[in-house]
């Protein structure tokens, strides 16, 4: 029963994770294990993650080599009876329900979740609900990649869904922020169009773009620094590259990084309407946003191909691999599958020079004075984006939530980013970079 369970764990010597032998924590989806193994397992699930291993699925699990295969640690956290089903649909923190003891599940149920065949199976069942049922994905953007909200790559584009806009609203908030009126048949039956199209019953129709759209994204566009990064990173074939060299590196990327922002800043279309402190508190908060989502758009080309071959020169000590942590392991995974929705997206300059503005636009951050002009701000390029989105994808009615969502997992991944020890980031980055390069070349 649940109360010997705890009876158990109160005993001294049996305060082992199960799964690794650290210190445990708890009970955590039904089983005594650690803070490490409980986020790992979260992780798996709630991500879907496919894993393999390169030996014979018996690598031993132990506090130092647990992060060796990722395919035995979840093969033994499944063995030992850690139940999915306690781990909250919304991916936050908490267990979904604490009277949730662990499960012993068959082999063939363990081979199915090991092989990535459930949440197929998962996948094609929402799939039919939300077909029958119908959904729209045209939510209020009341900021939609806001600081408190952390969703997982699977999540939809809010979890607050504050009521479907009628075709008058939605009309009247366009015109509110890009001055322009709609055209009738879409102002009546916007909902009905987007239902249509993503059920394969219509051919989603072209339409016209707003008249101020154009002009205002090719503003955003003009402030980007769109040359090649200028820090050097060509290395001599043979030549190893230290610890301390990769982070040098990595710090003068940064530095020219930082420095393109704040150029980005000053040649805003909006620059005049927000106050210097205001630009220095959105800037002091979002740089390391900012420095991510174009390291992932119009610098990925350097960023995973010649920093790429630089982190490939560099040989972590076997210390380096023992002591990486398990917040730097999470960032990793994190980032892998932002790059592969990324890549999928192929994001275009006019795509990205609207998120970043919506996303630097951020009205949730403390110690703002006019949040007002910010809000209007960030739904005017809201509207923006998605009317540009829109018309110039026409056959794909999910791209513009899907592009959203990809900003508060990018805030998410920066916030975490600074719980990672400095002197693990050139292993970090050199582990992201080779595993995304990988995936180029699979394709």
């Amino acid at each position: 029963s649940l109360k010997q369970m705890y009876h158990w764990y109160d005993s001294a010597e049996l305060r082992t994770c199960l799964i690794c032998g650290d210190r445990a924590t708890g009970l955590h989806y039904g089983i005594i294990s650690c803070e490490g193994c409980k986020g790992f397992f979260k992780r798996s699930i709630c991500n879907k993650r496919v894993y393999r291993c390169s030996r014979d699925k018996n690598c031993e699990m132990s506090r130092k080599q647990r992060n060796r295969c990722q395919y035995c640690r979840l093969l033994k956290c499944l063995q030992m009876g850690m139940n999915r089903k306690a781990i909250r649909e919304d991916g936050m923190p908490g267990g979904r329900n604490k009277s949730i003891g662990p499960v012993q599940i068959s082999e063939e149920e363990i081979e199915r979740i090991m092989s990535g065949q459930e949440f197929k199976e998962e996948a094609a069942e929402h799939t039919w609900v939300e077909r029958n049922v119908g959904d729209s994905d045209h939510s209020s953007p009341s900021n939609g990649a806001s600081e408190g909200n952390q969703p997982s790559p699977a999540s939809t584009l809010s979890s607050n869904r504050s009521g479907e806009m009628t075709g008058y609203t939605a009309a009247a908030l366009r015109e509110q922020y890009i001055n322009t009126s709609m055209s009738t048949h879409y102002q009546l039956l916007p909902h009905l169009f987007s239902y249509a199209a993503q059920s394969g019953l219509l051919t989603p129709q072209p339409r016209s773009l707003y008249p101020q759209s154009h002009p205002m994204v090719l503003q955003l566009v003009a402030a980007e620094d769109l040359s090649p990064l200028a820090t050097p990173m060509l290395i001599e074939d043979g030549y190893k590259v230290s610890q301390v060299e990769l982070f040098a590196l990595l710090c003068r990327l940064a530095d020219e990084l930082l420095f393109r922002q704040i150029s980005w800043i000053k040649k805003l279309p909006f620059f005049c309407e927000l106050s210097i402190e205001d630009y220095t508190c959105l800037l002091s908060s979002t740089w390391q946003e900012l420095i991510l989502l174009s390291c992932l758009t119009i610098y990925s080309a350097h960023i995973f191909g010649d920093l790429a071959d630089v982190t490939a020169k560099y040989t972590p000590s076997d210390d380096e691999l023992q002591g990486f942590s398990e917040e730097g392991m999470e960032v990793m995974e994190r980032l892998i599958y932002l790059f592969r929705k990324f890549h999928q997206l192929k994001v275009s300059n006019e795509e990205y020079a609207c998120m970043k503005a919506i996303n630097f636009l951020n009205q949730d951050i403390r110690g703002l004075t006019n949040v007002s002009q910010l809000e209007q701000l960030n739904k005017r390029y809201w509207y923006v984006c998605q009317d540009y989105t829109e018309y110039k994808y026409p056959h794909q009615p999910k791209r513009f939530p899907e592009i959203m969502m990809c900003l508060p997992e990018i805030r998410c991944i920066a916030r975490k980013l600074v719980n990672v020890p400095l002197e693990q980031l050139p292993l970090l980055f050199k582990a992201v970079l080779h595993s995304c390069k990988s995936s180029l070349r699979k394709q």
